[in-house]
């Protein structure tokens, strides 16, 4: 018993000093977590029962053919199918991690045949052994197993559990991963779709352009023939109808690019994209609450993607750390054994068995052990920067586009404004023009500046309705 005592005593002080040479993980603080503003503008009270991140897409979004399409490409994007996969991927990582602390039971079957010389000790005591009266060992001496074998590490300082709990951390981001996914795909969705539509009254103005353009070239060739207006008239407004001409094959083909974009996004080959565009100029544009800073770490995917690789990453610290410390092993043998094969049958003389524990840490030439626990640290403080940045990033994007909405919504305004009064300036133009009492310099230059504030009226509203998305999104909404 005393002997039992001593090795005892020896294994706790091997493990103690072992354990008191493994390196300390560096201590990291969250700074950013810890001293996110309580608004989002601190000249303004955000109400944190109004959050417009909480929000399903289908309650956001009421116009039925981008609802449409939203539901194409959540069935059929080819990003989304790799994201799912890896979810599969990480899913079967943490089932590989969780069966290290099981037991590792294995069959087997083995034969084979030896030699050895006769004069050696083994040699010798064979050829003096009887293995039955009057029946020497044979030679060569065959042998002949079959059994099961077990490997069990005892997970004495938790650095499996450690492992196990990282994959469980690093599949919940996989998971998380996969809900930033969905919310990016269904704002490019959305600001596509708005595009389309901006591309369509586009092309509609230029027509009406065109229209115009022809009817004000009509009228300088009457004026010329009644020596009203010259030649150089004449040739200005064939000039300004060709490039409006060309202008409208450009939008065409960016409307062409435009579908495909979409059609590419719903993972389908090109197709005509259903869309009502007379519409478009009048919606308003939804209102979005954006409820407090501290709901984005509740509500956005990729900030709770990014905390849980950090909660992944400190876990694997610990488990590189905990490689310094002795491991406990137990193997355990249980089977039949004998030189031929007839005498497996042969109970109990046949049966072997085996029961081995083996405690081992390392010692000297540690350098692959720290390496791989450098690493792992290295890769903590990465992941506690790539959170703080998610987090930063979340609320700069929601500052710039709450500033970005009221802007645009005052440019709108004022564009409305500009385009009412230039499309009265043109009326005028076309009057004076025909009665002689207006240059044709006067017409053109009214008849470019209204199309040129009507295609930035356009694009003010798509950049309403796109901006209000781009905050639904930042706000953490589209993947419910």
């Amino acid at each position: 018993m005393k002997i039992y005592n001593k090795y005892i005593a020896a294994i706790a002080v091997s493990l103690v000093l072992a354990s008191c040479k493994a390196p300390m993980a560096t201590v990291i603080q969250d700074e950013v977590k810890n001293n996110i503003p309580e608004n989002f503008n601190q000249n303004e009270n955000q109400d944190v029962n109004n959050n417009s991140g909480t929000t399903p897409w289908r309650q956001f979004f009421t116009d039925p053919n981008l609802v449409s399409l939203i539901e194409t490409s959540l069935k059929n994007n080819q990003e989304l199918m790799i994201t799912l996969q890896e979810i599969e991927i990480a899913k079967s990582g943490v089932v590989a991690k969780k069966g290290k602390l099981s037991p590792n039971v294995r069959a087997g079957l083995g034969a084979g045949v030896s030699k050895v010389g006769r004069y050696t000790s083994e040699g010798a005591g064979d050829a003096s052994t009887e293995i039955e009266p009057g029946k020497e060992m044979p030679d060569p001496l065959g042998n002949f197993e079959g059994g099961l074998m077990a490997n069990w590490e005892i997970d004495i300082w938790k650095k499996l559990r450690n492992e196990k709990d990282a994959a469980v951390a690093h599949y919940l981001s996989t998971v998380e991963g996969k809900n930033f996914v969905l919310s990016n795909l269904i704002e490019e969705v959305a600001d596509n779709y708005y595009d389309l539509l901006a591309l369509d009254n586009q092309l509609d103005i230029i027509q009406q352009y065109i229209t115009l353009q022809k009817r004000a070239l009509e009228i300088s060739k009457i004026q010329k023939q009644a020596a009203a207006a010259t030649e150089l008239a004449v040739k200005k407004f064939e000039a300004e109808l060709a490039k409006s001409k060309a202008t409208e094959y450009t939008i065409r083909q960016q409307i062409t690019e435009k579908e495909n974009q979409i059609n590419a996004l719903c993972g389908r080959y090109p197709q005509p994209i259903v869309r009502t565009k007379e519409s478009f100029m009048s919606t308003i544009p939804q209102t979005v609450y954006t409820g407090i800073p501290s709901q984005l770490l509740a509500n956005r995917p990729d900030i709770k993607q990014a905390e849980l690789e950090l909660k992944a990453a400190k876990l694997d610290v610990e488990a590189a750390r905990k490689e310094f410390y002795p491991s406990l092993e137990i193997s355990a043998t249980l089977g039949l054994e004998a030189f031929k094969p007839s005498y497996l049958v042969k109970l109990p003389e046949s049966i072997a068995t085996s029961l081995v524990g083996e405690l081992a840490g390392p010692l000297i030439n540690k350098s692959a052990i720290k390496a791989n626990f450098q690493t792992a640290d290295a890769k903590q403080i990465q992941a506690l920067y790539e959170y703080d940045k998610t987090i930063l990033n979340a609320y700069l994007d929601i500052s710039n586009l709450m500033s970005k909405v009221k802007n645009i919504d005052q440019y709108y305004q004022l564009k409305s404004q500009e385009t009412q009064a230039l499309d009265q300036s043109i009326d005028i133009a076309n009057q004076l023009f025909k009665n002689s009492r207006a240059d044709y310099l006067e017409v053109l230059l009214n008849q470019r500046d209204a199309l040129d504030a009507k295609m930035e009226l356009i694009e003010a509203k798509q950049k309403q309705l796109s901006t209000v998305v781009d905050i639904y999104k930042s706000l953490g909404g589209g993947w419910k």
